[in-house]
């Protein structure tokens, strides 16, 4: 089964979890969704495959998060998905898919749960 990698290149982790899986020698499909935007529709089956809800999803450190007062506002789950995929910053970031699992690769030593 195929692994894809959906990650901001810059990102240190992003970057960590690339090369581990690069050491590892599976096949795998890395995906810029700066370049390749992340879909509502792919965003909730990645959510549910993670079993996380939309707000544990958000990075509240990022600065975006600040300035459009997200801490403040009481956002559906929809709204929330809205959000990150008109604004992938407030994403954290990388998300690692393989078949019907998926995780969010924070710290990036998680990546062994699916290889």
């Amino acid at each position: 089964m195929k692994i894809t990698i959906y990650q901001k290149p810059v990102c240190t982790t992003c970057r960590q979890v690339y090369a581990l899986l690069k050491e590892s020698g599976v096949d795998f499909d890395a995906v810029n969704y700066y370049i390749e935007p992340i879909s509502k529709s792919k965003l909730k089956e990645l959510l549910s495959k993670m079993g996380m809800s939309a707000a544990e999803l958000l990075r509240k450190k990022e600065p975006l998060y600040k300035e459009m007062k997200l801490a403040e506002k009481n956002l559906s789950e929809d709204e929330i998905i809205d959000l990150m995929t008109a604004n992938p910053d407030l994403m954290q970031r990388p998300i690692i898919e393989k078949g019907g699992k998926a995780i969010l690769a924070r710290p990036a030593e998680r990546i062994k749960e699916i290889l």
